[in-house]
């Protein structure tokens, strides 16, 4: 009967272990390194207001996760949504910004003089980190402009005449400029990045030739037969890279490598901003993600697979997945030892409560 007992004592050990462990598991990745921006969705969300105006706020959050990042998604993955009271903790929107709370953050609409913007109202403070942005450039017309801005810059929330935000900014623009004023020979759509101190202008009618730091022509991003997106990187004295993806899915192209980039602005804000003049488009993000990055950059290749690696958790984490196991098994041994030791007094307990009785009769 007692061998029963213990048998019993130690199943719900067992038992009562993995599931302590695998709980302080799932509570310990909520702390990690790597930093995810992505849309909330919930399927209970009023349908009867599809639109919100600029006074609004995003639906964007951050969440710290794990060696695997994680969308955060309902049943039935739905997208984007407002709160209840059109509020946001995260990120502000202004101008003539729209939100589409199952579709997009509709930065211009495709009408004449509009602009817009969105930016966080959380800094980015990661010295290494990536951002991989999906967005979509679209219109009714054969002419069209001006063209979408993305910024990590001090700043935040300032409209302005560069791609609807201010030209006095500290840090790095990202421009995907759609329209051509005067650059001879240059293809459009061209995609250039910028980087001021608060005292390098674009000009405007130049398309920003005299600061532009690197850039590439995209000829195919307005309008692309798949999910447009960017995806820059950061590792600071290192490299910064842009790469863009518009003609083929998971086909990324090198857009620019920049080799000992210059220095960015310790706490920056992300941000997003679009114009029209005259001609127009839409101008839209659809979703957002960043990468706190740990990896040590050597060769472009190695650093392009170290991020990876990162991202997906492999060898970044080796040494931290190691210690991590040998901690979880000496807690395992422990409640294991603890319930051995517990039943093992309950035995003995029961042994001489029946010895007992029996001296009694």
């Amino acid at each position: 009967m007692w061998y029963s007992s213990v048998a019993t004592v130690l199943v719900g050990a067992l038992a009562w272990g993995a599931q302590a462990q695998d709980d302080m598991r799932r509570i310990s990745t909520t702390t990690r390194c790597t930093i995810e921006l992505s849309w909330l969705t919930r399927s209970s969300f009023p349908a009867a207001n599809p639109h919100a105006r600029a006074s609004q706020s995003s639906a964007w959050t951050w969440k710290h996760v794990g060696i695997q990042y994680d969308r955060i998604l309902t049943e039935n993955g739905m997208q984007p949504y407002l709160d209840s009271d059109m509020q946001s903790r995260w990120f502000d929107f202004g101008g003539d910004t729209i939100v589409r709370t199952d579709s997009y953050v509709r930065l211009t609409s495709d009408r004449p003089s509009q602009s817009g913007w969105l930016f966080s109202r959380v800094p980015l403070t990661a010295t290494n980190w990536e951002v991989e942005v999906e967005f979509k450039i679209s219109g009714k017309n054969q002419l069209f402009g001006d063209g979408l801005a993305m910024w990590v810059t001090r700043q935040r929330g300032e409209m302005g005449p560069i791609f609807g935000s201010s030209d006095k900014f500290d840090g790095l623009g990202v421009f995907i400029d759609t329209y051509k004023n005067n650059r001879p020979g240059v293809v459009f759509p061209y995609v250039m990045a910028m980087h001021s101190d608060g005292n390098k202008f674009y000009d405007k009618n130049n398309d920003g030739k005299d600061a532009e730091l690197a850039g590439c022509s995209a000829r195919g991003i307005r309008h692309a037969s798949v999910p447009t997106k960017l995806r820059l990187t950061y590792f600071q004295d290192k490299y910064l890279r842009l790469e863009l993806q518009y003609k083929n899915e998971d086909e990324w192209q090198t857009c620019f490598d920049v080799d000992r980039p210059p220095q960015l602005p310790n706490i920056a804000y992300l941000g997003f901003s679009a114009e029209t003049g005259e001609l127009s488009d839409n101008h839209d993000i659809v979703s957002v993600k960043t990468y706190n990055l740990y990896a040590n950059p050597g060769s472009p290749s190695a650093q392009r697979d170290s991020a990876n690696s990162n991202r997906g958790g492999r060898s970044s984490y080796s040494n931290y997945s190691s210690k991590e196991g040998g901690s979880w098994t000496w807690f395992f041994t422990k409640i294991i030892l603890f319930f051995i030791a517990a039943g093992g007094a309950y035995v003995g307990f029961t042994a001489y409560r029946a010895k007992y009785r029996s001296h009694r009769f």
